[in-house]
């Protein structure tokens, strides 16, 4: 916390943000020197997010970010940066072999020739990287996972697949014949965030520099769902490279944001997964060996006897009078959510933290256990019936991570929980209220006449002692808190 306070480290990092970075400030001679830009970034993350929020409400038309939408982009990132628990970033991973094997030249890593050469060459390979995402349906059964929010703001840069990594490394090998790992590594990071701010609807014109940057309105085309908006603008921190392939668009109707056929859940792993679903029955409905190598190597929109990329003409019309999906759900559940989202995010740092001095099988443990919360939570969003128990499995599982020193709670949000008076002496009160107790399920209505509580009484030990988690019989129903008309029935339509 203090670091983040550092007035150096403050500027440096919101300049990190935007690219606004010198070499000499940003030039490393070994991979293991390189900052963690993308992990350092959170508070910056979280900051302008809260600055898009405050600026939304402040201005009548201005959309305000949907929770449901918000708490799914920020699961998807969650689960995007999984795989690296396990193995290291395939990016720099090939890269470096590449280096190490086959590099025709070594241009100095100390070199702002080498520094801005591979500022351009970064983004000239994310622009085929995600071009290809857009042109090759495998590709895209992992990038699809980006554009499937359809609502466009700071917190859908998060929204990230968790696949897309094992196919994009491949395009950046050319550079490693000549451009040093260290200088590879920083420019991927600042080129990832740099797209971060772009997701806006606040910023609508930016003058001269929409000719040469990638700005929110070039982005906003490439979001879009309107058929003057599929397959356009590809690039990452630069518009060039469309305006010299063709594949640059302006931004002039209203744009729709979403897929095409839009997915109408926010239940994570069918966002992440769901695609190759539909890929694999498509691939078995072919009889013909070009026809099922076409599903996967052409577009998203190809059949057979259509164009590579199929027929534009075919996407479904878009009126401008859409309506994203938004499924109505109790204030009470959203602050449950919110609270235990608080809670996994903790546990979440904590295991990027510590997985180098942790087991395998606790780390697999906790991978589990952090995406069946993220499914869980997907399913009281969707307000399904199969959500109460989902969630009460959950919450079991919950208390025993705690009890036996897995999970801890959250500064902050003990912090809170004292400040709801439910923190006595030595001991602190977890509520939990949990959907799981009296829910009664019936033809496509869940009733929540009231909220059980699984508490946890976590006992305060001494300095430097871990603590130590125990049932109680102490509880704070979610009704006590927010008041009887937060738990009325609710239909789901």
């Amino acid at each position: 916390m203090s670091q983040v306070m550092d007035p150096i480290y403050l500027t440096k990092g919101i300049r990190s943000m935007f690219y606004m970075v010198t070499p000499n400030e940003s030039s490393f001679e070994h991979v293991e020197d390189v900052p963690l830009y993308v992990q350092q970034a959170t508070p910056f993350f979280i900051g302008l997010m809260a600055v898009e929020l405050v600026v939304s409400l402040l201005k009548d038309d201005a959309p305000v970010a949907d929770f449901g939408d918000f708490v799914t982009s920020l699961s998807a990132g969650i689960i995007s940066r999984m795989p690296a628990l396990f193995a290291r970033s395939i990016e720099v991973t090939g890269y470096i072999y590449v280096w190490n094997n086959f590099h025709l030249l070594e241009l100095p890593w100390d070199s702002a020739w080498t520094w801005w050469l591979a500022f351009l060459g970064v983004d000239f390979g994310y622009y085929w990287v995600h071009r290809f995402a857009h042109e090759l349906n495998i590709i895209w059964a992992a990038h699809q996972v980006h554009h499937s929010s359809e609502y466009y703001n700071l917190s859908t840069a998060l929204r990230q697949s968790a696949t897309q990594q094992f196919s994009s490394w491949v395009f950046y090998l050319p550079m490693a014949l000549a451009v040093p790992p260290s200088v590879f590594a920083v420019h991927i990071q600042f080129n990832l965030l740099y797209q971060f701010w772009i997701h806006t609807e606040l910023i609508r014109d930016m003058g001269p520099l929409e000719w040469v940057l990638n700005t929110p309105s070039h982005h906003r085309v490439h979001h879009g769902r309107n058929e003057y908006c599929i397959d356009k603008n590809y690039g990452g921190a630069l518009i060039i490279w469309d305006r010299l392939f063709g594949t640059f668009a302006l931004e002039s109707h209203k744009v729709v944001y979403g897929l095409v056929n839009p997915i109408n859940t926010f239940e994570i792993i069918y966002v992440q997964f769901h695609y190759y679903k539909y890929l694999w029955k498509s691939f078995n409905r072919y009889t013909t060996i070009f026809n099922k190598l076409g599903v996967l190597w052409k577009g998203p929109s190809w059949k057979p006897g259509k164009p590579r990329l199929g027929d534009h003409s075919e996407v479904p019309e878009v009126t401008g009078e859409e309506l994203p999906y938004s499924p109505s759900w109790p204030l009470a559940l959203q602050v449950y959510v919110c609270l235990h989202g608080l809670m996994l995010l903790g546990c979440y740092q904590d295991l990027f933290q510590s997985q180098l001095v942790l087991p395998q099988l606790t780390v697999l443990m906790m991978t589990g256990y952090i995406l069946y919360s993220l499914t869980s939570f997907g399913f009281i969003i969707d307000q399904r019936p199969t959500a109460s128990m989902w969630e009460l499995l959950r919450c079991i599982m919950m208390v025993m991570l705690l009890r036996y020193g897995y999970m801890t709670v959250p500064g902050p949000l003990a912090g809170l929980i004292e400040g709801l008076n439910i923190c006595k002496n030595k001991y602190l009160v977890m509520a939990d209220c949990s959907i799981s107790s009296k829910i009664y399920i019936g033809y496509r209505h869940v009733c929540l006449s009231s909220f059980s509580s699984i508490c946890v009484l976590v006992n305060k030990s001494a300095a430097g002692q871990s603590s130590r988690s125990k049932f109680s019989g102490l509880c704070l129903p979610l009704s006590a808190v927010l008041g009887p008309a937060d738990c009325q029935p609710t239909g789901l339509s």
